[in-house]
Parts: structure tokens; sequence; C-alpha cells
């Protein structure tokens, strides 16, 4: 049976992606065949469809995640009408991916959906908000609890900061929220951010080490930011990374660390292990309000994803996008 899908292929002028109408003998081995319903535009795609060295091997279906229904299974833990959800591990890199209306994975990349996330949640939450959650968790680990005060997130109107605020602030943490879109303040208010500060202030070159106000922060920057956020931290601070948009070297000194004790944690969204990825969603099931999250989303069709991917690259984009892969 045919299907439509989004196939990125390698030419001399780069990377080019449309939708193109494939057979089912394009699906690469899995035990678990999913009729994909919802996907998402995420930063990694984006890099991805602008030939930044993310797919491995050519033609291939991109997106990083999906979310569907299991149409078969050889897998007993799976069965068909089960609701599932994919991020990370080869997608879009050696294996193909999530724009498309149907994908053939390994049951081990999969996780059924706890029963209060539907589809459609599943991928307004995706990649971004797994990461979220994640650097969430990264915190929680290191003790930082929001009587020991405020947490900055950076690249706050992206998916994973504009998660990360909906969740801290749920948690009852006093979220800061840095970003280069002041008109996004009332935006980022209404997801939990107690106050929203221009990305300016971390962005110019800082010292080593600075005046504490930091318990704790979610990074999505990296670059020069992430070192002014380091030198900021209070004691014991945890400081979490998952990306990059601002440079991926890291300019800072060793005095955060040796000096306040402070942890840079690095985030993983790819290959991260089954019991992390489990807890996370099981996590988000409870500690996301989903009506705070409808206001993050706007809804696309496949071949609105070129542009939005060549948007996001540019600054143009804010909070989720989702995918509806049958439109």
């Amino acid at each position: 049976m045919s299907f439509q899908a989004i196939l990125a292929r390698q030419s001399a002028d780069g990377v080019t992606a449309t939708v193109e109408t494939v057979e089912d003998d394009i699906l690469m081995e899995g035990s678990v065949t999913v009729a994909i319903d919802w996907s998402t535009v995420n930063y990694k795609d984006a890099f991805a469809l602008a030939g930044q060295r993310i797919i491995q091997t050519f033609p291939l279906i991109s997106g990083i995640d999906f979310s569907g229904t299991v149409e078969s299974s050889r897998d007993a833990r799976f069965a068909p009408g089960d609701k599932v959800v994919a991020t990370g591990w080869g997608l879009s890199q050696t294996h193909h991916g999530g724009f498309a209306q149907k994908a053939r994975v390994p049951a081990d990349w999969l996780i059924k959906l706890p029963a209060s996330i539907s589809t459609r949640d599943a991928m307004a939450i995706g990649t971004a908000g797994f990461t979220a959650m994640l650097s969430v968790l990264a915190l929680e680990h290191g003790d930082v609890e929001p009587e020991r005060g405020e947490v900055l997130v950076t690249g706050a109107s992206g998916g994973v900061g504009s998660i990360a605020i909906a969740i801290l602030s749920r948690l009852g943490y006093r979220v800061v929220a840095s970003t280069g879109k002041r008109n996004e303040t009332d935006y980022l208010q209404r997801l939990g951010a107690g106050e929203v500060i221009d990305r300016a202030m971390l962005a110019q070159e800082g010292a080593p080490i600075a005046a504490e106000r930091w318990a704790g922060a979610v990074d999505a920057v990296g670059g020069r930011t992430l070192a002014n956020v380091l030198a900021q931290t209070k004691y014991a601070g945890v400081v979490t990374n998952c990306g990059f948009v601002g440079g991926r070297d890291l300019p800072a000194s060793v005095l955060p660390f040796i000096l306040r004790g402070v942890t840079l944690a690095g985030i993983d969204s790819v290959n991260a292990p089954m019991a992390i990825r489990q807890k996370a969603w099981a996590r988000l099931a409870t500690d996301l309000d989903l009506d705070k999250l409808a206001s993050t989303i706007t809804q696309v069709g496949l071949s609105d994803v070129p542009r939005i991917a060549a948007e996001m690259l540019e600054g143009r984009v804010r909070g989720r996008t989702l995918v509806d892969v049958n439109s």
C-alpha cells in the first residue's frame, strides 16, 4: 500500500525535502508497524532539513518523533490498537522518521502512552516536552527544590523552554524566562513565568564567577549564555543543557564548579534508557497542564514542514509545531 511521507534526498545543492507518495516496501526493519497520527517540527528536524549532518543515509523519511496507533506487531509487548509514542533513537538519522503516515520500528523504541495522554497530546509534548521533563528530573536529582530559589529557563519561547516553564511552575518553582522575543512576555507569563528577562542580559561576555542568583536552570541555548548562567548559579545549584543555538563552544571557567559545587547536567533525549523514558512520560501525565500546553501549539500539515523548519532556524517559531501527517 502507498502512503505520504517527506523524503529527504541529498544532491549537489544540499538536502531537499518534499512530500512524496511511497510504498510500504520502503519501510525499514522493525517488529512494530505504526499508523502515524501526529509528528512535530523540532530544532533537530530544522537542522536536518538544512543539511546539518543529522541525516546519515539518503533517501530518508525525516522527523525525529511520532505518535500513533499500532497496526501490527511481532512483539508481545504491543498489539494492534495500542497508542504509542516514539522519540529519538535512530529516527531521521539512520531510520525512517515521523514525517509520514506510517512507520516500522523496533519495539524497544516505543512507549505505550498513559491513558490520560492522547496521540495528539503526545506530540504536543513530543521530543521537546520529553527533553523538558528530563531536565526537570535532573534538577530534582540534584535536590533543586522550589524553596531553594529561582529557576531560569533560557530559550524560553521555544518548545523545550515553553514546556519547562509550564512544568516547573506547576511544581511550585518561581521561574524566570529568558527570551529575545519581548513581545512574547504575555505568552510566557501565561505558561507560568514569574519574570521575563531579555536574553541580551546573558549573551554578553561576563565574569567567570558572578553574584549568585539561580538555584537551577534549564538551558537550551549553550555558548556564552550557558557560561553566564553557570557563573550566576548558587552554591550546589544544577544547570541542565540540551541545545546549542547560541553556540557549541562553552567559554566558561571552572570556578563555578570548584568554588560553588555547581553541576552541569547534559540532557540527551535520543538514547535515553527505557526506564528513564517511562518515568518521564509518567511524570508528564501528572505534572504538565495539557490545557496550558494548548496555548503553545501551532498545527500544520506535512506539506508545511519544510517552510516551518526554515522559519524555526530564523527564530520565527514559538512553542510547539504539531504536524497532522494525514492532512
